[in-house]
C-alpha cells in the first residue's frame, strides 16, 4: 500500500519526520507527495501567494517531480488523492495555527478510515509542550526559554534510504504568479541552505552586536524559509550547538521567541486578533473605520509618509521588498499605536499583508509586545523614540537614504530631524504628522486612564 505525504509548512525534503514516518508505513511502496493548493489561502496576500508558490516549485525539484499539486478545499481534495493513490494513510507534519487545527479536523473526519498521521512540526519543539513545574504554559519568555533549553529537540531527521516516490496520480500545473510589486524571491531546500551556510561562516559571530542596525546586513535572512518550511529551526540548532560565543547564543534566543509565540498561540488561540491580556481593555484608540482624521494617519503610516524618516524608511522597505529590519518592526508599531493611538489589529493585518516572512503567531504577538497587550509585554509607557532610535541604530542615515530619497541631500545624522535642517524638506518629504511629546503625553494620558488611575511621563 502507498502512503500520502501531505507538505503544508514543510516544503522541503531533508529533515522532516513525516517524511520518515510516511516511509516506514508504506513498508517498501512508493510515498505520494501532495500539496493542497487552498483556494482561501491563495485568496490572501498575493505577496505570501508568490512566495508559497515560489517555494511549491523548489519542492517540486526537491522531489525530483513527482510532486502531485491538486486545487481545492483540503478536506475535499485530500480524500480524493487518497482514495486515487490507493493510500493506507495521510502522513502530515502536525499544525499549531488555529486555522490549520481547523483544517486538520475537518480532514481527519473526511478521511474517515485512512488516519491522518501528525509526526514532527515546523518547530522545534512542538507548542504545548512545555509547560511549568504547575503543569500551565508559560507566560513570559525568559522563563520558557530556559526550559525551551533544557528540554531540547532531536537531531535532524535523515531521508529514509531506500525512499520510493512516484507520481502515479494526475497533478495539476502550478498556477501563474499573481501580480505584486515585490519579486518572488529565491525560496527552497537549497536556496534555504545555501543562505544559512552563510549566515553561519561570515555573520553569526557578530550577530550580537549587528542584528539592530538596519544600515548593515547582519540578519540571517531566514525568516521566510522558516516560514515556509524550507529548512527546519532543529537543522539550524544542530549546527549551532556546535558554536560559542554571544552571536549565536543570542540567534539561538531569537528562535526561541518565534517557538514561545507559537507556544502562546497554542495555548490561547483568540490571542491571534485580541489583546492577550485585559488589563489595557478601556484603552481608549483612534478608529480609522469611523475617524477620518484616524483614517488619514493610517494610510500616511502604511504609505511611509509619516515625516519620521526612520519610521518610513521602515515602511517603505515592507512595500519594496516584502520585508522590514526587526528593529523598524518595533519601531514601526510602536509609531502606530502610542504616536497614532490606533489599535494593534490595524497594523498587524497590513504586516501580513505584506510580509514574505508574514507569520500570524510571530508578527501578532509581535505587535502585542510592543502595545502592551500581550505576554511578556513592554509596559504600554515604553515609547519608542523615533527620532533617538533612527540616531542609535542608523547613525550616519544610510539605511534612511536607501528608501526616503527625497532626503538624499542631507548629510549625516541631520537626516533624522529633516525639518530642522536648512532646506531640509525641499525634496518634498512631509511635515510630522503628529509632534513626538505631545503624541508621547497623549499615549500615557491614555495609559493612565485605562488603568484608573494618574501616570507620570518618565524621561525619555
Amino acid at each position: 500500500m502507498r502512503t500520502l505525504l501531505w507538505l503544508r509548512r514543510d516544503l522541503r525534503i531533508e529533515d522532516l519526520p513525516a517524511l520518515g514516518r510516511a516511509h516506514d508505513q508504506a513498508g517498501g511502496n512508493a510515498i505520494v507527495p501532495l500539496v493542497v493548493l487552498d483556494p482561501g489561502l491563495l485568496a490572501g496576500s498575493p505577496v505570501r501567494t508568490r512566495a508559497y508558490l515560489a517555494a511549491v516549485t523548489a519542492a517540486q525539484e526537491a522531489y525530483d517531480g513527482a510532486l502531485v499539486v491538486r486545487t481545492g478545499r483540503p478536506e475535499t481534495v485530500v480524500p480524493q488523492v487518497a482514495a486515487e493513490a490507493d493510500a493506507a494513510g495521510v502522513h502530515v507534519s502536525a499544525e499549531t495555527t488555529p486555522y490549520g487545527r481547523r483544517r486538520d479536523e475537518r480532514v481527519r473526519d473526511a478521511l474517515g478510515d485512512i488516519p491522518l498521521v501528525a509526526t514532527g512540526s515546523p518547530y522545534a519543539v512542538t507548542p504545548g509542550r512545555i509547560r511549568n513545574g504547575s503543569g500551565d504554559p508559560y507566560k513570559v519568555f525568559t522563563p520558557y526559554s530556559r526550559a525551551w533549553r533544557d528540554h531540547g529537540w532531536p537531531r535532524p531527521a535523515i531521508v529514509p534510504a531506500g525512499l520510493r516516490l512516484a507520481r502515479t496520480i494526475e497533478s495539476e500545473d502550478l498556477p501563474a504568479l499573481p501580480e505584486s510589486a515585490v519579486a518572488a524571491p529565491a525560496l527552497g531546500p537549497a536556496a534555504a541552505l545555501e543562505r544559512w551556510h552563510a549566515f553561519l561562516e561570515e555573520d553569526v559571530t557578530d550577530y550580537a552586536d549587528r542584528r539592530d542596525r538596519p544600515d548593515l546586513d547582519g540578519t540571517s535572512r531566514l525568516s521566510a524559509h522558516l516560514k515556509y518550511g524550507t529548512i527546519h529551526p532543529r537543522t539550524l540548532l544542530a549546527a549551532l550547538g556546535r558554536r560559542r560565543g554571544a552571536g549565536a547564543h543570542t540567534f539561538v534566543d531569537e528562535l526561541a521567541w518565534r517557538e514561545f509565540y507559537a507556544d502562546v498561540l497554542w495555548h490561547h488561540p483568540d490571542s491571534a486578533w485580541n489583546d492577550l491580556r485585559r488589563q489595557l481593555a478601556g484603552m481608549g484608540y483612534d478608529d480609522p473605520d469611523s475617524d477620518g482624521d484616524a483614517a488619514a494617519a493610517l494610510d500616511a503610516w502604511r504609505a511611509g509618509r509619516t515625516g519620521y524618516p526612520f519610521v518610513d524608511a521602515g515602511m517603505r522597505q515592507l512595500l519594496a521588498e516584502g520585508w522590514m529590519h526587526n528593529r523598524l518592526r518595533m519601531v514601526t508599531a510602536s509609531f502606530l499605536v502610542k504616536h497614532l493611538h490606533i489599535w494593534w489589529p490595524h497594523g498587524a493585518r497590513h504586516f501580513l499583508a505584506h510580509l514574505i516572512d508574514g507569520d500570524l503567531a510571530s508578527n501578532n504577538h509581535g505587535w502585542q509586545w510592543v502595545a502592551g497587550t500581550g505576554t511578556d509585554a513592554a509596559p504600554y509607557f515604553r515609547i519608542f523614540n523615533p527620532i533617538t532610535q533612527g540616531r542609535k541604530f542608523d547613525p550616519d542615515g544610510r539605511y534612511i537614504r536607501r528608501y526616503v530619497p527625497e532626503l538624499g541631500h542631507l548629510e549625516g545624522a541631520a537626516i533624522h530631524e529633516p525639518w530642522a535642517a536648512p532646506a531640509g524638506l525641499a525634496g518634498g518629504y512631509p511635515e510630522p504628522i503628529v509632534e513626538h511629546r505631545a503624541a508621547r503625553a497623549e499615549a500615557l494620558a491614555r495609559y493612565g486612564h485605562a488603568r484608573g488611575r494618574s501616570f507620570p511621563d518618565p524621561a525619555g
